[in-house]
């Protein structure tokens, strides 16, 4: 096994946007490149600090020290966001308890319902708005799964009071980060045990890599063995070239952040004020931004397909805006509303992201 990396000191007291650009580089003596190399390898040379390549990758440490600089812990990359979420659950005792949001993202409910049908937990569904019951809902359990903003809804958890309440109960606490990413909130600070992404979303930030990440928090030695033995054991590692690609992206995460940011406080404002719009879920901070049209799912259908400039796609965190109704998956919970749309906004001009809204919105009449 190779000994991935931590925090860079280096990065210490540097601000995010810094971390973001610096984190994950090699030293620089005369002569050597600026940017991580790409290394494609399966085997290692006896006796080095990698035996093979299932266990360790330059790039991979590479990608690691960046996002574990930004998160403030010890990160782990895998081979989607869902083999993170899959490692994250493998914490859980066979016959424990896991406390879960009534509306998360579908492949972890997905996965914890599989997972419970099979007898090898109990999942306990929590409103995560409310902390008194969800605190409550701790009692006897093993692990709490935390999103905020959760997905698609985008309610809002007081992270902190959960977290401080989980460890007084003994209780795991993982936080879905992907939504916020670290630069909008770092939930390792506030004592959660552990951070999944799906860096597929905003880490990368182009569309163009299926990955995932945890990240652990520094003194979290035992949970940061067993998910690295976990990816080993289970081959839920991710590609060298995959993991350059997020690296890449992760080097303007906070530039294409701020404008979709941006983007998405104008357009919740105006879709607040269009007759059609019958309600708009935006928590103020992000680029996510979630509305209920119409009356039927046939108006939020039509919606989808009459955007141009818009993507009418399954995905966030792109450059790109992309849209879609939640409810045509059939494993997206009942709480969500027939004629809810998730908009992902990215980063192109404004105008013309609402230009193309309004007249997708006027279409309905």
């Amino acid at each position: 096994m190779t000994a991935m990396t931590s925090t860079d000191e280096s990065t210490t007291g540097l601000r995010p946007a810094t971390r973001a650009v610096v984190a994950g580089r090699e030293g620089r003596e005369p002569g050597q490149q600026v940017g991580s190399p790409l290394v494609l390898t399966s085997t290692y040379a006896a006796d080095g600090p990698v035996n093979y390549a299932r266990n360790g990758n330059p790039t991979w440490s590479a990608f690691e020290e960046a996002l574990g600089s930004l998160e403030g812990g010890r990160a782990l990359v895998f081979g989607s966001g869902m083999a993170a979420v899959a490692a994250a659950l493998s914490l859980v005792p066979i016959g424990g308890v896991v406390v879960a949001p009534h509306s998360a993202y579908n492949g972890t409910l997905a996965t914890l319902k599989e997972r419970e049908k099979r007898g090898e937990l109990t999942v306990r569904t929590v409103e995560l708005a409310d902390t008194a019951a969800t605190v409550d809902a701790l009692a006897g359990a093993d692990l709490v799964w935390l999103e905020s903003p959760t997905n698609p809804l985008l309610e809002v958890a007081d992270l902190e009071a959960l977290v401080e309440a989980a460890r007084a109960a003994g209780v795991l606490s993982v936080v879905d980060n992907t939504f916020a990413t670290p630069l909008a909130q770092r939930p390792l600070e506030l004592g959660s045990d552990l951070v999944v992404h799906s860096v597929t979303k905003y880490l990368s930030g182009h569309s163009d890599v299926i990955l995932g990440a945890c990240v652990v928090r520094e003194d979290g030695d035992q949970i940061f063995t067993a998910l690295s033995g976990h990816r080993s054991l289970y081959g839920a590692i991710a590609g060298p070239l995959e993991t350059w690609l997020a690296l890449r992206g992760i080097r303007t995460l906070h530039l294409r952040l701020e404008r979709a940011s941006a983007n998405a406080a104008v357009l919740a404002t105006r879709l607040a004020d269009h007759p059609s719009v019958v309600t708009v879920r935006y928590p103020g901070v992000g680029a996510m931004v979630a509305f209920d049209v119409g009356a039927t799912v046939e108006d939020a259908e039509a919606v989808c397909a009459a955007v141009q400039v818009i993507s009418h796609s399954t995905s966030l965190g792109g450059v790109e805006t992309q849209i879609e109704r939640r409810r045509r998956w059939p494993n997206e919970p009942d709480v969500v509303p027939d004629n809810l749309l998730r908009l992902s906004v990215g980063i192109e001009d404004v105008e013309d992201l609402w230009t193309d809204l309004q007249r997708a919105l006027d279409s309905l009449g």
